[in-house]
């Protein structure tokens, strides 16, 4: 008899429950990670009127970095509780008495996670670095036009880094009374401006005032002597400053592989530590996924076999990922301060999947 066609129908059987286990469990975690993060911008978005479509387009972008992170975590949860189901209604038992090995039986769930393991290449070498760039200069585009909107009378807010601004009234159409600007954005010589009154404008490049018949009073840091200089009519930008796009300048995170592995001469020791860190955990995070499929795959494919089953092997399985993923965290850190320590990062990933998948291949053998 061909025994392929049974070992096909195996796979295909096991394999469906585990890509059915693994799109649900992370459809679910991803939910309610992007729930719990979107919470700080619904109070932006509902206390100044903008499209909902802006809420989701902003939140969006942050699904991949959220799926990149789970993937590895729900590829093994789904392993462990498949496995130990079949194993709890003795459905591995019969397929052992056909001969099946537990490699053989352990296929279906390695081409899972190698399929993880690609798909956590791709989210971390392109989509990540590129959703969080998109992510973080439409929170600035959109924070820098709602700072004008923040305006209150009798208060001074803050609007911008460096800018505090106090009106003493703000009519309907957007004009103010009685202003006071303190503008700090240069460090060496901070100014304050008063006006009487003055017209709040939206424009492309963020929000300006319009101020009427007012003075600017500024401290000259050479003699110390205080400048006033008066005016019928001025226009102040209230924007930030515009996020730089220069490598040196660019969040590690936001940076591509190529730029990680070479990191700009500009960056200080630490920072550029920080960088060879990032692309050394960009290159090793996705396989994690096999490694933690092998742990589950010892857990449940090995020791002795018992009728009702037993919770020790799979519980213990747990508590070791979830020491793994503190330890990987803990020698990312070490690894940032000691270039040295970098090989540590692909150890901790690499050798206790090969511990696992050593078990799991002298544990049993067909008859």
């Amino acid at each position: 008899m061909d025994r392929r066609l049974p070992l096909q129908r195996i796979d295909r059987y096991i394999l469906g429950q585990l890509l059915i286990a693994l799109l649900l469990v992370s459809t679910g975690l991803v939910a309610l990670i992007w729930l719990t993060q979107s919470l700080r911008f619904i109070q932006i978005i509902v206390n100044h009127g903008l499209s909902p479509l802006v809420f989701i387009r902003l939140t969006l972008l942050l699904v991949p970095s959220f799926l990149a992170t789970i993937l590895p975590i729900t590829c093994f949860i789904v392993v462990l509780f498949i496995y130990a189901r079949l194993g709890g209604d003795r459905e591995l038992t019969v397929m052992r008495t056909t001969g099946l090995s537990n490699l053989a039986l352990a296929r279906p769930a390695l081409l899972l996670a190698a399929a993880v393991t690609l798909c956590g290449y791709g989210l971390n070498l392109v989509l990540v670095p590129v959703s969080l760039s998109a992510f973080r200069n439409y929170e600035f585009e959109i924070r820098n036009q709602i700072a004008a909107f923040l305006l209150e009378p009798g208060v001074f807010t803050q609007v911008s880094d460096g800018v505090t601004v106090y009106v003493q009234s703000r009519g309907p159409d957007d004009r103010l009374g009685g202003i006071i600007i303190e503008d700090a954005r240069n460090k060496t010589a901070p100014a304050t401006i008063l006006a009487r009154t003055g017209q709040l404008m939206i424009s492309k490049d963020g929000p300006v005032v319009v101020l009427k018949n007012g003075s600017r009073e500024q401290e000259d840091p050479k003699t110390g002597r205080l400048d006033i200089l008066t005016f019928a009519r001025n226009v102040l930008s209230l924007a930030q400053a515009a996020r730089a796009d220069t490598p040196d300048e660019t969040d590690s995170a936001e940076a591509s592989l190529t730029d990680l592995l070479s990191p700009p001469a500009s960056l200080s020791p630490a920072d550029r530590a920080k960088w060879l860190v990032e692309a050394q955990r960009r290159l090793s995070a996705p396989l994690t996924a096999v490694s933690f499929t092998l742990i589950g795959l010892a857990a449940t494919l090995t020791g002795t076999f018992r009728r009702h089953g037993s919770l020790t092997r799979p519980v213990g399985a747990v508590i070791t990922v979830t020491l793994l993923v503190a330890l990987s965290l803990a020698v990312n850190n070490l690894a940032a301060r000691n270039t040295m320590l970098l090989p540590l990062i692909w150890c901790t990933i690499l050798a206790p999947g090969l511990f696992a998948g050593f078990q799991l291949v002298r544990s049993y053998r067909p008859r």
